[in-house]
């Protein structure tokens, strides 16, 4: 269960450029340990969040994918770019193919607490011209984490 301590901010990435920072966090009270395997084991992240072909290593690319919609064919391109266990992980998240411009990079912070986990997501490169986008995006966050607690209640260590 987690605690109701869950906040949502955005933050000015880079000032010069415009872009804005999506940040999710919450404490979860459960141990980094059971986090970590939610965030990088591909059955467990396709139950909260998509199907993906996911695997825990810097380089390594693959896709989250999801039903298509009408604007969007469900896929999300990614590539590892940081995996320190129990502490952090990040991807680049890009839609639509290189061209389309719609590319940010996903950083989570686990950060163990007396009554579990704090969880720190960021999704970061929004440019001025991308409300929709960090729109949806917010409500994804909101939708993913929901479903991420009741993962974590089912899961053993």
């Amino acid at each position: 269960m987690s605690h109701e301590v869950m906040s949502t901010e955005e933050v000015k990435t880079n000032p010069e450029e415009g872009t804005r920072t999506l940040v999710v966090e919450r404490e979860f009270a459960h141990p980094p340990q059971k986090l970590w395997r939610a965030l990088t084991e591909s059955p467990l992240l396709a139950q909260w969040m998509m199907k993906n072909d996911f695997a825990p290593v810097v380089g390594q690319k693959f896709q989250f994918r999801a039903d298509p919609m009408p604007t969007w064919n469900g896929v999300v391109d990614c590539e590892v770019l940081i995996v320190e266990p129990l502490h952090s992980l990040s991807y680049n998240w890009g839609v639509g193919g290189s061209e389309s411009g719609l590319n940010w990079v996903v950083l989570w912070t686990l950060t163990p607490t007396d009554g579990g986990t704090h969880v720190r997501m960021e999704q970061s490169g929004f440019r001025p011209d991308q409300n929709a986008a960090y729109t949806g995006a917010n409500y994804g966050w909101q939708k993913f984490f929901g479903s991420l607690e009741q993962v974590l209640g089912e899961v053993s260590l």
